[in-house]
């Protein structure tokens, strides 16, 4: 089949799908952000509906940017592919390690704390990635466990559990 076929006179029927979908979603966004009701308080005295409402319109206007580009034969480019040897096997190892080391932060975290979980997430998911220089692995999972214990902490407001460094950190 041409490409003159799938496209015929006004572009690609696909891409006005998108068009149309965009334009949907930013309907659908509007619509249910004018549903919210006014909150405001000292800390946040716009209140959340500004945000939804904003990416409603910014949704609706990139359809219809989207749709003339369309109607004047814009076509995206086509996919190349990616940089990957599709012949090669999953390295099961590394997948296992990664999983392994996510699911014992998740459990750990409560009992030891985000600083001890997270450097030992950091440090194990450098290691299955291959990382064999285990001490400067280790003080750089710290370092990271530190840096995001306070950056949540004194940034956002947002305390990590202590664990067992409770009254030190």
């Amino acid at each position: 089949m041409s490409q003159q076929s799938l496209t015929g006179r006004g572009g690609d029927r696909a891409q006005y799908g998108v068009c149309a979908a965009l334009a949907l979603l930013g309907v659908f966004v509007l619509v249910d952000a004018s549903r919210l009701g006014v909150v405001s308080s000292s800390n946040d005295p716009v209140g959340p509906k500004p945000a939804p409402m904003l990416l409603g319109v910014l949704l609706l206007v990139v359809s219809v940017f989207y749709a003339i580009d369309v109607a004047r034969g814009g076509v995206g480019a086509a996919e190349e592919g990616e940089d990957v040897d599709l012949t090669t096997r999953v390295d099961v190892r590394t997948v296992a390690l990664l999983i392994g080391v996510f699911a014992a932060n998740a459990v750990l975290i409560e009992p030891l704390g985000w600083v001890i979980s997270g450097s030992l997430l950091f440090w194990g998911a450098a290691f299955a990635l291959g990382n064999r220089h285990h001490v400067r692995g280790l003080v750089v999972g710290v370092a990271l466990a530190l840096i995001t214990f306070y950056a949540f902490a004194i940034g956002l407001g947002v305390n990590l559990p202590a664990g067992i460094l409770q009254g030190i950190l």
